[in-house]
């Protein structure tokens, strides 16, 4: 389960008695009563509030197993493997809305952004005879530039983000139309941007990749205890470290265990947990993550610590349209065309969803990528399970706002159980 960072705390005042680091780090206790104290910090993370993922993994099982009950088709091999790229498309634009909602903010664009670079590369490629290579990059662009417009108006003229990308998603879309033409649809059947959600690896490199990923994910874990023993801080416990490597490799087994038997891993899912890895890093290894979360946290306070919180969140609306772009051409990979509908309503819902239902909370300051992902998964599951048992879209679309509710109720109740 990977913690969810958090933005900094005011620093302890003065006449207050300093804590033990115990009392800082619950995963300290360990050291002092084994395994025995393991549990006990861990009850006592529960009973604060902080249940990380637990509360997503739980509901995806619980999802997962009704749907499967209902139709013993939903977790067959080729059923699993059209739902990851499905998901994928949506997975990697909640990234991107992660990091705004970090910020306390919210982009309502995303969607209009996603298929307006679409369009533009469709158009480009298929109207115009460029290459993929230089449409993809130019759609890329766009949705940097995109995110960069709206992120110059929220920062430099206080206009709210609400506002901002409200007006963005009615414009992109606009243009959106205006990009497509006349004709309103633009087919995508072959070439490097295919090959995205098209290409599969074979059996033995999918076992490959698994066991590399394992290997990487311990070493890290045996340099973060070297780094907190050379510091003078207790390491990670050791069964905590082998438990973490031993359910990721079991995870990562089954899953290409499922795909072999259909067509294999798909190359999008890889870069897509790529993308994943290195947002994660970003977000809680780096300076560039600890001012997004301080900023999220309290401006004022970041503002003063001497953090650029204009240039924090200019550039994270940057990255948001930069991801929006590259899931729009994802979803143009998977669908191969562009239409009139692509990056409507359905793709905006889903992305928030994916990142409120993975713990991201709507405050600002607290969030988690691997959360987001694991949103993303319930939202991808919730909607195919619901399209087998032939429920209408409507109800679809409805039960996806139920999902969006009752996350944000929970985040309201762990905020104020953590107080």
């Amino acid at each position: 389960m990977t913690a969810t960072p958090t933005a900094p705390t005011p620093a302890q005042d003065a006449d207050q008695p300093l804590q033990r680091a115990s009392d800082l780090d619950p995963r300290l206790l360990v050291d002092e009563a084994g395994l025995a104290g393991y549990v006990t910090a861990f009850r006592r993370r529960l009973a604060g509030g902080e249940l990380g993922s637990l509360p997503v993994v739980i509901g995806l099982l619980v999802i997962a197993l009704v749907f499967y009950t209902q139709q013993p088709a939903f977790l067959s091999a080729e059923n699993l493997s059209n739902l990851v790229l499905q998901m994928i498309a949506v997975g990697t634009i909640s990234l991107g809305i992660v990091m705004v909602l970090l910020l306390g903010e919210v982009d309502l664009s995303v969607g209009s952004i996603s298929g307006v670079t679409a369009a533009l590369f469709a158009t480009q490629v298929v109207n115009h005879g460029r290459s993929q290579v230089l449409g993809f990059v130019l759609a890329l662009l766009l949705g940097t530039a995109i995110g960069g417009f709206q992120g110059f108006f929220f920062t430099r003229f206080g206009v709210p983000s609400f506002v901002v990308t409200l007006a963005g998603l009615l414009g992109w879309q606009g243009l959106q139309l205006k990009v497509l033409g006349t004709t309103g649809s633009v087919n995508v059947t072959d070439g490097f941007v295919h090959s995205l959600t098209g290409a599969f690896y074979p059996p033995t490199t999918g076992w490959l990749l698994a066991v590399i990923a394992v290997l990487l994910y311990a070493g890290v874990q045996l340099v973060e205890v070297r780094a907190r023993s050379g510091a003078g801080l207790r390491p990670r416990p050791v069964i905590e470290v082998v438990t973490r490597c031993i359910v990721l490799a079991i995870v990562l087994g089954i899953g290409v265990a499922v795909l072999n038997r259909y067509r294999g891993v798909p190359f999008a899912l890889v870069l897509f947990l790529v993308l994943v890895v290195l947002f994660d890093l970003l977000i809680r290894r780096t300076r560039y993550g600890r001012h997004v979360l301080a900023v999220g946290g309290n401006a004022e306070a970041a503002r003063r610590a001497g953090i650029s919180v204009a240039g924090i969140r200019l550039s994270v609306f940057m990255i948001a349209g930069l991801m929006a772009a590259l899931g729009g051409i994802l979803n143009t990979s998977y669908l191969q065309s562009v239409d009139q509908s692509s990056g409507g309503s359905n793709t905006l819902l889903y992305a928030i969803a994916a990142a409120v239902i993975g713990g991201t909370s709507l405050f600002g300051g607290r969030g988690s990528i691997i959360g987001s992902v694991l949103g993303a998964m319930i939202v991808g599951v919730f909607i195919t399970g619901l399209s087998l048992a032939g429920v209408d879209d409507y109800w679809q679309k409805f039960a996806a706002g139920t999902l969006v509710i009752v996350a944000v109720a929970l985040d309201q109740w762990l905020r104020r159980a953590s107080q």
